[in-house]
């Protein structure tokens, strides 16, 4: 299926750009991860990944795609709601519309779509997912950038579209660093976010900067295919043990930066879960 390029409304500015997300309930993206620190040790790395982008209101569809495949059971390739959310009495979309309306968005979003690694044979670990909300035009209103590190913590950083944010290349936001990720980075930062919502392709960068200027640049560039059996098959087949492969790609990377003079800093106690739009000026 074609996605097509974003659509020109002639609403208010930055709520008056849509970019039509996939319509299938699940669909892979297939790409390259990319990191790459400027100083003051200079460091580069790139790794083949897929992604999965799936619709939390379709995922008894989404089961259904693939005997590869499932949602909320086991499966040689599966997705758990569980993985993104604590506690049991809650769905991922419940959870979500939880946060958008504590951030301020009145109207609930007619569509949410989560992108993301999924398990691999029953493991996942996942250090950025985006969630995608959009209105009932594909007008983006929020999206939610939810970061783990390897101390099995996690942070959401909700962020409603503002005028300005969104325009034809994309979706443009920034926040303040408020969760301790890599212990060879001091948390005194500012994300830059820059992404293009998922279509025929998916782009997150994701630029950190401190007073001095950019520190890393992280990216991630994808190709949508269809979700299939015959699809999923073909990424296991070259990505075969992708969880196991991001782990290990995080600690190898990390003993190459201390090997390099990499200075060392103590992680601070645990933040809170999620930081809004008025917390991150």
């Amino acid at each position: 299926m074609t996605v097509h390029a974003p659509i020109f409304e002639t609403s208010q500015a930055s709520a008056n750009i849509a970019f039509p997300a996939p319509a299938a309930a699940i669909s892979l993206y297939v790409g390259d991860v990319m990191h790459q620190r400027m100083r003051p040790k200079p460091h580069r790395f790139t790794y083949r990944v897929f992604n999965i982008l799936i619709d939390l209101d379709r995922l008894d569809e989404a089961d259904r795609q693939s005997g590869l495949f499932g949602v909320n059971r086991r499966a040689v390739v599966s997705f758990h709601e569980s993985d993104h959310i604590d506690g049991p009495h809650e769905s991922v979309r419940s959870y979500v519309d939880r946060l958008l309306s504590q951030a301020g968005l009145i109207e609930k979003a007619d569509r949410i779509l989560l992108a993301c690694y999924p398990r691999v044979l029953g493991r996942v670990f996942n250090p950025l997912a985006v969630y995608y909300a959009y209105d009932k035009r594909d007008v983006l209103k929020a999206l939610v950038y939810e970061v783990r590190n390897t101390f099995g913590e996690r942070h959401s950083y909700v962020c409603v579209c503002k005028p300005g944010d969104v325009s034809p290349a994309g979706v443009r936001q920034e926040r303040n660093k408020r969760f301790f990720v890599s212990p060879f980075i001091d948390m005194e930062m500012r994300y830059h976010f820059r992404m293009l919502p998922p279509g025929d392709a998916m782009r997150w960068r994701i630029l950190e900067t401190d007073g001095n200027g950019p520190y890393l640049s992280a990216t991630f560039d994808g190709k949508r295919t269809d979700f299939t059996t015959r699809t999923l098959g073909a990424c296991l087949l070259r990505v075969p043990f992708q969880t196991w492969k991001i782990v290990a790609g995080i600690h190898f990377e990390a003993l190459r930066l201390w090997w390099k003079g990499a200075r060392y800093r103590s992680r601070g106690p645990a933040p809170v879960a999620v930081s809004f739009d008025d917390e991150a000026a």
